[in-house]
Formats: C-alpha cells, sequence, structure tokens
C-alpha cells in the first residue's frame, strides 16, 4: 500500500470569506484557490469550538473539550489518551509540528508555559521533528520571535512571522527520504491579532494594498475594530497564501506532491469584537464559519461540497487517509465519501461547545442557528451545567448574516422545539448529560 503523506496547514481565527474561492474579491488567496480549482472546497465547514486551545484539543485528541477537560485556553492535552499523531506514529507514520501549540500550559495550577518550551510529554506524540512554542503570540510579533526545537533549544527567527514559521515547514519536507510517510502539522499564528499590541500585523504594505476591500455583510453596521483592522487581515491571510504556495513548490520539486494529502483550515474566524468584546467565543458564523480545503489522492475530484462538516471531523478523517486504525471514542466522521459524492447517512448538522466568554452550546443546520447559555455559570471556571437558557435563533436563509435575533419570536415556537431536541440529542452524543433549556427570557 502506497500511504500518501499528509500535510495538515492551520491558521489561526481565519474567516472563511478571506478566500477568493468563498468569493473574496480581491486577489488575497491565488495559490489556495488553485488547489480548491483541483481538489474538494467544502463550502459550510465549522468549527467545534471558537477558542484557540480546545479546538486544537480537539484536533489532537479526537475528543470533544468536555471529555478531555481543555474546554478553555491553558489547559493541557491530557497523557493518558490515544492522539491524532501517536496513533499514526504507531501506523509507521513519521510526524512533525511546526508553529503554535497552545496545550501545554495549566492556568489552575499555576503552570503557565507561555514563553518556555513545551516538554515532550505535552507534545501529543509528535516525534519525528518538533519546532514550536506552546503560545506563540507570546514568543513573536508580526516580525521576529522564537521557537524552540525537539532538544528544547531556542530558536530565534527574524523577518515576518508566517514566513518564518512556514520555513521550518519547508525545512521538513526537504529533509524528507521517501522511505516513511510523513504526516506534517503547520500551525500558523496568523492571521491572529498580535495580543500585546492589540491589533492585527500584517507584512508591510497591507494597509494600502488591500485599502479596498468589501466590508463582509455581517460586520457592516456595527462597531468592533475591522474597520482599523481588516486590511491588515487581509494582508496576513495573502502572505499565508505566499507561504502555502512555497511550500507546495517544496513538495512538487522533491516529488512528494501527487502522492501528499493537503487539508487546509483554520481553528474558528473573526468577528473583529462585533458580537462580544473579543473575536470568537459566540456562535457566529462570523466566528465559526472556516475554510476546508482538501487536495491528494481521494480527493482531486475538483468537487465541491456543500453538506455540513465540523473540525471534529478532521481527526477521523487524517487517520482515515492513513489507513490508520481510528482509537475507540475518537469522534466525528471522516470525510472521504462526501468527496467522493457518497453523501448517503451524513447528518447535516454540526455541534459547538462555547467557552470563555460564556458556557454555551449551539447547533448549525444549513438554515437555522440554534444557541444556549448557562445564566449561573463562568465560561473561565465551568465546563458545562445542568440547565441552560436559549440565547440564539437565526432564519439563515433569510438572515445569512444573523442581524435579528428570534429566539423570542413566538411564531418560530416549533422550530425552537425541533432545534432544541437536535442540540440535546449532540449534547449527549458528547458524552454530556442531557440538561434542561429554559425558553429565552423576555
Amino acid at each position: 500500500m502506497n500511504r500518501p503523506n499528509i500535510v495538515f496547514y492551520f491558521t489561526d481565527q481565519q474567516r472563511w470569506d478571506t478566500m477568493g474561492c468563498y468569493g473574496q474579491r480581491l486577489e488575497v488567496t491565488p495559490n489556495l484557490d488553485r488547489i480548491a480549482a483541483e481538489g474538494c472546497r467544502f463550502d459550510n465547514a465549522f468549527t467545534c469550538q471558537p477558542v484557540c486551545g480546545p479546538a486544537r484539543a480537539c484536533l489532537q485528541s479526537g475528543l470533544w473539550p468536555t471529555e478531555t477537560g481543555c474546554f478553555r485556553n491553558d489547559i493541557e492535552l491530557p497523557q493518558n489518551i490515544p492522539t491524532l499523531a501517536g496513533t499514526l506514529n504507531e501506523a509507521g507514520y513519521r510526524t512533525a509540528y511546526v508553529g503554535k501549540w497552545h496545550l501545554a500550559s495549566n492556568r489552575d495550577r499555576g503552570l503557565l508555559n507561555h514563553t518556555g518550551p513545551v516538554p515532550e510529554a505535552l507534545r501529543g506524540g509528535y516525534s519525528d521533528y518538533w519546532m514550536a512554542a506552546d503560545t506563540l503570540e507570546f514568543t513573536s510579533h508580526g516580525y521576529n520571535g522564537y521557537v524552540f526545537d525537539k532538544e528544547n533549544r531556542r530558536v530565534d527567527f527574524t523577518g515576518y512571522r508566517v514566513d518564518c514559521i512556514n520555513d521550518f515547514a519547508v525545512d521538513y519536507v526537504h529533509s524528507q527520504d521517501g522511505g516513511r510517510p510523513f504526516f506534517l502539522f503547520v500551525s500558523q499564528l496568523d492571521p491572529h491579532h498580535q495580543n500585546d499590541h492589540n491589533r492585527y500585523e500584517g507584512p508591510d504594505g497591507s494597509r494600502r494594498r488591500f485599502a479596498r476591500y468589501d466590508a463582509p455583510g455581517d460586520l457592516l453596521g456595527h462597531g468592533g475594530d475591522w474597520r482599523e483592522n481588516f486590511p491588515d487581515y487581509l494582508g496576513q491571510c495573502r502572505r499565508i497564501d505566499e507561504n502555502v504556495g512555497r511550500l507546495v513548490d517544496a513538495l512538487i520539486d522533491q516529488g512528494l506532491w501527487d502522492n501528499t494529502v493537503f487539508i487546509y483550515t483554520s481553528d474558528h474566524g473573526s468577528h473583529f469584537r462585533t458580537r462580544n468584546e473579543e473575536y470568537k467565543r459566540s456562535c457566529h458564523d462570523a466566528c465559526t464559519h472556516i475554510p476546508l480545503i482538501i487536495h491528494g489522492p481521494g480527493f482531486n475530484r475538483r468537487a465541491v461540497i456543500r453538506e455540513m462538516v465540523s473540525l471534529m471531523d478532521l481527526p477521523a478523517t487524517v487517520l482515515d487517509c492513513a489507513g490508520a486504525q481510528i482509537p475507540a471514542g475518537f469522534r466525528g466522521r471522516p470525510v472521504a465519501p462526501l468527496a467522493a459524492g457518497e453523501a448517503a447517512g451524513w447528518e447535516n448538522a454540526v455541534f459547538m461547545q462555547i467557552s470563555e466568554s460564556q458556557v454555551g452550546r449551539a447547533v448549525r443546520t444549513p438554515g437555522w442557528k440554534y444557541s444556549v447559555r448557562a445564566l449561573d455559570k463562568d465560561g473561565w471556571k465551568d465546563m458545562d451545567a445542568s440547565v441552560y437558557t436559549e440565547d440564539f435563533l437565526y432564519d439563515l436563509e433569510s438572515d445569512p448574516h444573523e442581524q435579528t435575533n428570534l429566539v423570542a419570536a413566538p411564531e418560530y415556537a416549533a422550530v425552537r422545539a425541533q432545534l432544541r431536541e437536535l442540540l440535546l440529542r449532540k449534547m449527549e452524543e458528547a458524552g454530556e448529560a442531557r440538561p434542561q433549556i429554559l425558553p429565552a427570557r423576555a
């Protein structure tokens, strides 16, 4: 069996509509658009948790945040569970990780690892190559910074961060001899905002290059900080695209591209502080709808997939591509059947857990968004609740930008009842106890 190499290219806080293949008018992602045109573009991909650490824990474990305990940032990935990289190691793959990790700190125990190396035991099983920082936003800025290598040695880099992180991935590709297949996880911090500077840091020239952007419909009419940040944000996305092109060129020149499954997605999007005081941590599509393109063996259909898929489906997808045994308990479903045009039995709904800003749960269908929150719980301290209250209901066919909340409208009582049952079932399928959901307060 000629098992494929797998490259998982992961960005942070990237909206789906930054890409030309999803309707972006400006030339932001020509390389990714070309890859999407040759492979499979998933039009309805959504995060499973719109917070950085929990979303990453889902990808590395195949489990929901309430199952690993990684329900908010600064909780380390448990060491006693099967992981994506560990399973691939057992299947004979080389495993490599580059960039932002965000799964090696524990705020509750005072073990914050924002600027130090990640101990080997907390790397989720990545064993062949490691060039990463636990919290890359604390060890770098848009330009310049440092990561740590496999031996915990600090490696400084000079230049635009996206370029430098990608350089490590290119170096790894150049080191491959073809003897064993590899799994390379490239975790870019961008286009995440720079925390300590409180702004998005695009490469030089971004504000002029992308000054004539079209404002997304969900941002128009709202406050937030999108007006001053969106050109830089698009500049970050453009630079990521250029680096994807460089990495693909390396794979082609090394004779590896034709036998490589290339997956591109993000942990969540950004609503630019229009829905709460942060950029994410809500149920709205602006921060939950993510890009997803897959190219390579089994995915070269030049297809557009309309079915709804979750970030939670990707760990099982990776293992399925590798021909590896999916561990018992892994959530999610391989998306290869969708790529083959076989959608029979695929439930067209995605479930999301939400933390930090709230203890919340949401379900998204093609036509509706339904969200609940626990009014008596703290999203930084509490993982779940026994009682939730209805929070949002959006009719996405008539209101795609989610401007009119119908959660208290009496004429939608039947819709809410149907979605309530769907959400309760999804919560139980995720291993949660069935809670009580109260109607929205008038």
